[in-house]
């Protein structure tokens, strides 16, 4: 996963092909001299926000101790992305994973169809859950650049893994915001008491936003194909200087007589028996949609199957020794990200509204029942890009978001859509979600954010104007209170 700093120049045929793979080409060009790395992206992110705070009036102070609450605030959630890049990497490199993988990636015949491909797997793959989406497909395209046969250009293919969590993800099982309003249990009592329970069948299950889902899907998979440079255009891993070397899964016998539990399964098999029995009591007592869209109990799962496909202790240590590398960008960013949320929601003026309120009042001050799909998207889409979180996000918003929604007569569930909708865009160039998929892929954001910003510009107008046309097609019911 290492990236070496010393990579090919650009071939020289570069500003050939489609219209796509020209635009994807200038903006890539541009990001390789301009775009900065993700760290400095979120530190100005903080700088503007503080900014925007102080010119509502809140003190310096008051914003400064936002800042400083909040940095820490995210830490549950940093360990949790971690452990999310950490196993899925651990399970990725077992003996049976990457044979799996190392299959699928013989599928694709060429090299913009190798992109399509991963494109695929990852917006199907996000449906079901994002971060098996972020991971799983990051090692896809590992093993497709292995490929001596295949010229596959590795920034096109990291763009088009990242593909769920920039085009869909939001408006599958793990969207935050569908799973919290379906289970009254899981709301604040304050936002139950305006929202009432929303279940799935009134947000991800409605034919419109099974429509959504199919129209980004033929979008993404359209742009990824055309936008990939092919032939001498394309720039492979090897171009780029990137190692695809990838742990020795064999595992010699122990040197000494204390290391012999390490090269045992012994202890592997205890410790998986003990989890099978949590595993098995959570399964049980939740609806199994919801149990493995928690979090936490995902990478329990994840950190259990790797031990178990790994068998000896010793192979999945070194598997977890090699994919520490890929959280760097993930532990160092995060805290400033918790930054921005504090500021955002709780550096007020004296007597005023903190600077995410006057955002929400704004745009719904100027929409009306036509008009509030696409101002709602667009403001959702807007503060998605500074405090880019599902669920904390939604909680924040949803008060005013659903009351508006309320007072406009607009189906409730189509709101929560609209904010899911949405809430993908800024994915698509904020390095926020990239961190784990781009340690495990050895690039940097500027390396693949053309190709997601060529997406962009394609996925912004489709979303908005489905949002628009397809509300009238759906009737308002007053909320449903448990």
């Amino acid at each position: 996963m290492e990236q070496v700093t010393q990579a090919k120049p650009l071939p020289s045929g570069s500003g050939a092909g489609n219209t796509m793979e020209r635009t994807a080409a200038r903006v890539t060009r541009w990001a390789e001299r301009w775009f900065p790395d993700a760290y400095i992206f979120a530190a100005i992110a903080v700088i503007v926000v503080a900014l925007g705070a102080l010119a509502i009036g809140a003190p310096m102070q008051r914003v400064g101790i936002a800042f400083g609450d909040g940095f820490w605030s995210l830490i549950p959630f940093t360990m949790q992305m971690a452990v999310v890049a950490i196993s899925g990497y651990v399970v990725a490199v077992s003996p049976p994973a990457s044979k799996m993988i190392a299959w699928l990636a013989h599928l694709p015949k060429s090299g913009r169809g190798a992109v399509m491909f991963v494109a695929f797997v990852s917006i199907a793959m996000s449906l079901f859950n994002w971060a098996i989406s972020l991971v799983f497909s990051g090692l896809l395209v590992r093993a497709l650049a292995r490929r001596a046969d295949l010229r596959m250009d590795y920034r096109a293919a990291g763009a088009a893994a990242y593909l769920g969590m920039g085009a869909t993800w939001a408006l599958g099982l793990s969207s935050a915001a569908a799973q919290l309003q379906a289970n009254a249990d899981s709301l604040p009592k304050a936002l139950l008491a305006i929202t009432g329970v929303i279940p799935f069948s009134e947000t991800i299950f409605l034919p419109q936003s099974m429509l959504i889902v199919a129209a980004l899907t033929i979008a993404s998979l359209a742009i990824a194909g055309l936008s990939a440079p092919v032939g001498d255009r394309a720039r492979t891993a090897h171009d780029l200087g990137v190692s695809l070397d990838d742990i020795d899964m064999n595992v010699a016998k122990p040197a000494r007589p204390g290391e012999w539990l390490e090269y045992s399964p012994l202890v592997t098999i205890l410790i998986v028996l003990l989890g099978v029995v949590w595993i098995s009591h959570e399964f049980t007592a939740k609806n199994p949609l919801l149990a493995i869209s928690n979090l936490n109990t995902y990478n329990f799962v994840f950190i259990l199957l790797g031990m178990l496909l790994n068998w000896r202790p010793r192979r999945f240590l070194n598997a977890v020794a090699k994919s520490v590398p890929s959280t760097a960008g993930v532990l160092i960013q995060f805290p400033l990200y918790g930054g921005i949320a504090f500021i955002l929601t709780k550096a007020a003026a004296p007597a005023g509204l903190p600077l995410s309120e006057h955002l929400a009042h704004f745009f719904v001050a100027i929409s009306s029942q036509a008009s509030f799909p696409a101002v709602m998207g667009a403001y959702s889409a807007i503060l998605g890009f500074f405090v880019p979180s599902g669920g904390g996000k939604w909680i924040i918003e949803a008060p005013y978001v659903i009351e508006a929604a309320k007072s406009l007569q607009v189906h409730l569930g189509w709101a929560v859509q609209v904010y899911n909708a949405a809430e993908a865009l800024p994915n698509l160039i904020n390095p926020f979600w990239m961190l784990p998929l781009l340690g495990v892929l050895g690039l940097r954001a500027k390396d693949v954010v053309g190709f997601t910003f060529t997406q962009l510009i394609v996925h912004i107008p489709l979303v908005v104007f489905m949002l628009w046309a397809l509300a009238p097609t759906l009737t308002y019911h007053a909320p449903v209170m448990p």
